[in-house]
């Protein structure tokens, strides 16, 4: 209970005390079922607490006033995302937030950066332009990649290892390149060249894919993207609605070190947001007011996995329990979170009006909310060639492999409108994942 009990409060701590998340819900959720009483939140509810979209005619998708796609870090793994994001455009879901930390914040700047009509060729043309070698881009290895998806297991590893090498040796174009051998053990004042790689390439690159007067239009699609101070070690969003988004800031997202420099921002130095949390799933759901939220969560790295039986095993399974961010247990506790919130609401609606002007009345209202949110999971399911390097592994065989994945998940994902739904006010959250059926948080 003890150990329980410290989980839950390092979690708390994370998140902080705002928002509240996720459940499974078998039951319909219908419209009837989602209406609130108008009355009861009118009187009851705070200005935390943001005004639901009544529902229509339209999709389902549309009855939320948040749509959001929440993107993990991963690097090679970030095709994945870009696949999901084609099927979203596909269906007519077009997301108002979209918030990401390391690849996921480049894929955000791609996708916010760009009008609805051309984000996904941008995607495309961005992912081919840095999956693409920096040297001698056309070994005849390369031709080989039509037929390597028939090849027997242990030379499909073989060709994707010499691809990771070469990531490792080369660096990817306008990504990153590998810094001079004397650099590695040079002491430098400035911490922006301490690292085994330079990712200077990638501002040029993020500003010929992503339109940066674009991405700083919130009111077309806000953009949050995480990062750690380097000095004080505390976490940090980049938010277009607080401060005016620079190519800086998404690499800062994605300055994973030793690998990668830290970015230098308005005199602080930043790293990879990974390292403290690899999803920025809590910037949406703790935002307030809170308000209904329809997100698209895509992870890169599976908290389930099996037993390992060798060295390069334990290295790609220490990586996926790291990077995987304890999503379920923060959607966990931030259910019980909005559980409490709504039931709280309840409550104070029994309060007779001639007492809701007393000061605890009005604390307690400050944190009643009936906001439904429903967290759609999408998560990358490794290849058995696959292994540790899967995150380096940027051959372009391999991207499109994660695109077609992305894309496949999401379209089956969306064969389930029921699953968009507003979640009826008995589970006000809910999550559902393709790969379990409906969902779960196990």
């Amino acid at each position: 209970m003890a150990v329980k009990r410290r989980n839950k409060e390092a979690i708390q701590r994370e998140i902080g005390e705002q928002g509240g998340p996720p459940q499974d819900s078998s039951s319909p959720a219908t419209p009837e079922r989602a209406k609130r009483g108008a009355s009861a939140r009118g009187s009851v509810l705070s200005e935390h607490c943001g005004q639901p979209v009544e529902p229509g005619d339209g999709p389902p998708h549309e009855a939320y006033a948040i749509r959001a796609l929440v993107l993990q870090g991963g690097g090679a793994l970030g095709s994945y995302q870009a696949g999901v994001y084609q099927g979203l455009a596909e269906g007519g879901i077009h997301p108002n937030w979209i918030a990401g930390i390391s690849i996921g914040a480049l894929n955000a700047a791609v996708i916010a950066g760009n009008p609805p009509e051309t984000r996904v060729a941008q995607l495309r043309a961005f992912w081919e332009y840095i999956c693409a070698q920096p040297w001698l881009p056309g070994l005849p290895l390369e031709m080989l990649s039509d037929s390597a998806p028939t090849w027997p297991e242990p030379m499909r590893i073989w060709f994707d290892s010499f691809n990771a090498a070469r990531a490792i040796v080369e660096g990817q174009r306008g990504f990153f390149s590998p810094r001079a051998v004397t650099d590695l053990w040079a002491h430098f004042e400035d911490p922006t060249r301490v690292s085994y790689y330079d990712t200077a390439p990638l501002k040029s690159t993020l500003e010929r894919f992503a339109d940066f007067d674009r991405i700083n239009h919130p009111k077309g699609m806000r953009v949050s993207v995480g990062a750690v101070n380097v000095h004080t070690g505390n976490f940090a969003y980049f938010d277009n609605t607080r401060t005016t988004l620079r190519p800086e800031h998404f690499m800062a997202s994605g300055a994973l070190p030793p690998g990668f420099p830290a970015i230098e921002i308005d005199g602080e130095y930043y790293w990879d947001g990974g390292l403290v949390s690899n999803t920025p799933l809590q910037e949406v759901l703790t935002a307030q007011p809170r308000r209904d939220a329809l997100i698209f969560q895509v992870d890169l790295w599976s908290a389930r996995g099996g037993l390992p039986h060798n060295l390069q095993d334990v290295v790609e399974r220490q990586k996926d329990i790291q990077y995987s961010s304890r999503t379920r247990a923060i959607t966990d506790y931030m259910r019980e979170q909005q559980n409490y919130r709504r039931m709280l609401g309840e409550v104070l609606a029994l309060v007779p009006q001639s007492k809701r002007n007393d000061p605890w009345y009005q604390r307690a209202a400050d944190h009643a909310c009936d906001a439904r949110r429903n967290v759609i999971q999408l998560i990358y399911r490794d290849k058995s060639f696959e292994g540790s390097a899967k995150d380096y592994q940027f051959g372009v065989l391999t991207m499109h492999e994660h695109w077609a994945s992305g894309l496949e998940d999401i379209r089956e994902t969306l064969k389930h409108p029921k699953w968009l739904a507003m979640p009826g006010p008995d589970h006000p959250f809910v999550t559902h994942d393709v790969h379990r059926g409906n969902g779960g948080n196990d």
